[in-house]
């Protein structure tokens, strides 16, 4: 913790925090405070989400309002309120009723998913009232929440002075340090925590092919899938996302008794952040082709009906890879270790332009750092990527640097290959006749034949 911070659980009484929404991100952000000393309490329209505040947080000694008003009474001077609850609409109905209840110099946080352009406009607006605001992008899920997400926050130097003891407190380690850091002013933290989960789009994406290629194309089963996602997890591989991927195979269906993988509805849709990022790179020119394709995905997902009824239409048997799954298997991690940071590199490009397009000043080392632990795109590949912007501020894109670079190169015959061999199956109408690439390549890596 920051020397220069004071800590808010030794500054006074009442409560250091107010919470409006206590779905389940903010009742366990609140839950995460109070196992660390802080006093906090929180309110919602559902009473029964109060209740079970009241309930869970009684131990570590929560406290649940009922309303706003008793909130902010029972919050200490000058007052910090975080709202968690749905962008759009909802966020500016809680500033409206909230606002007239506060003083000038009281601190609004904004911990939701909200558009960037909207942080904008509501930080004039209440900075025109005398208050301060700051957005807080907000990543882990529910047990980040619980356990230490990565923490963005945005706005000025002393409105995290105000509160920076409390946000380093929450937030998840990496090499011992906390994934937190003051971003950059005005909506820096809404736009970070947007290209995020763009980022995150294209990861699942890449993933989810991975699998289909495996299950489909080389009629792996899904214990023989899960090991490989583990093998994966336990390489340069390594991250959140790997991680579930290889433990939803683990996991039964309590109705049926088979595999819940088996179970789940090919259906994703888009949740708003995705579609903003592929639209922010449109704006800025700034070409994000793998992130692109996979809001589309989500989207074509959506059309169940559609798809089903095409499928009736146009039937069509699966193609199958033929040669040895053992082969095939080391390309196809090191063709997805190459697209994820790619996916990395295009979403790392679009931070630039925007920091410098909107003024961001966004130190995109730091950026990676505080990716590391607690957020859904945690991976390995983000200490190389730290360690570029850490060498090279300037970085114009980070496929330039050699050791990223390299990394890539070393793995695009694989990608190629992996691509091709995932085309010639589209393209056949059964079983491809034999391909030669996958014998003919003697180790990952050398050039097919």
């Amino acid at each position: 913790m920051s020397q220069a911070l004071t800590d808010p659980r030794t500054a006074g009484s009442g409560w250091t925090l107010g919470m409006v929404g206590l779905g389940v991100m903010g009742r366990n952000f609140l839950l995460n405070l109070a196992e660390r000393g802080f006093p906090v309490a929180g309110c919602d329209r559902d009473p029964a989400k109060v209740a079970q505040l009241r309930e869970t947080g009684r131990p570590l000694g929560v406290a649940g309002t009922d309303g706003l008003r008793a909130l902010v009474a029972g919050l200490r001077t000058p007052r910090t309120v975080m709202l968690l609850v749905p962008a759009g609409d909802p966020v500016d109905a809680a500033l409206a009723e909230l606002a007239p209840l506060l003083a000038p110099g009281d601190l609004v946080i904004d911990g939701g998913n909200s558009h960037f352009r909207d942080t904008d406009r509501r930080g004039a607006q209440l900075r025109a009232q005398g208050l301060e605001f700051m957005g807080l992008g907000v990543s882990g899920g529910e047990e980040g929440a619980r356990r230490g997400p990565s923490l963005m926050p945005g706005g000025s130097p002393e409105a995290y002075r105000r509160v920076g003891p409390l946000l380093e407190a929450a937030a998840a380690r990496a090499g011992g340090d906390p994934c937190v850091a003051l971003l950059g002013p005005g909506s820096a933290e809404h736009f970070v925590k947007m290209v995020h989960n763009g980022i995150e789009y294209a990861l699942m994406e890449l993933i989810a092919e991975s699998y289909d290629l495996m299950k489909r194309g080389l009629g792996l089963g899904n214990g023989a899938i899960g090991q490989a996602f583990r093998d994966w997890d336990a390489g340069v591989l390594g991250g959140f996302l790997v991680e579930i991927t290889a433990g939803i195979f683990a996991q039964r269906d309590p109705r049926t008794g088979g595999d819940l993988v088996d179970a789940v509805l090919g259906v994703a849709r888009q949740m708003g952040t995705g579609q903003w990022t592929s639209q922010s790179a449109l704006e800025l020119q700034v070409p994000a082709p793998t992130i692109d394709l996979a809001v589309a995905q989500r989207d074509l997902s959506a059309l169940d009906a559609l798809r089903a009824q095409a499928s009736r239409a146009l039937p069509r048997p699966v193609g199958r890879l033929d040669g040895d799954p053992a082969t095939f298997l080391p390309h196809l991690e090191r063709a997805l270790h190459a697209s994820m940071a790619v996916a990395f590199a295009q979403g790392f490009a679009l931070l630039a332009a925007a920091s410098e397009r909107y003024g961001y000043h966004l130190d995109l080392a730091t950026v990676a750092r505080i990716w590391r632990g607690g957020c859904i795109i945690r991976a390995g590949l983000l200490e190389p990527i730290a360690a570029a912007y850490g060498r090279r501020p300037d970085l114009v894109h980070l496929l330039l640097d050699p050791d990223v670079a390299r990394a890539v190169q070393d793995r695009e015959d694989d990608l190629r290959a992996v691509v091709g061999a995932g085309a010639r199956v589209c393209r056949s109408r059964g079983s491809c006749p034999p391909w030669p690439t996958w014998t003919a390549c003697a180790a990952p890596g050398s050039r097919p034949t």
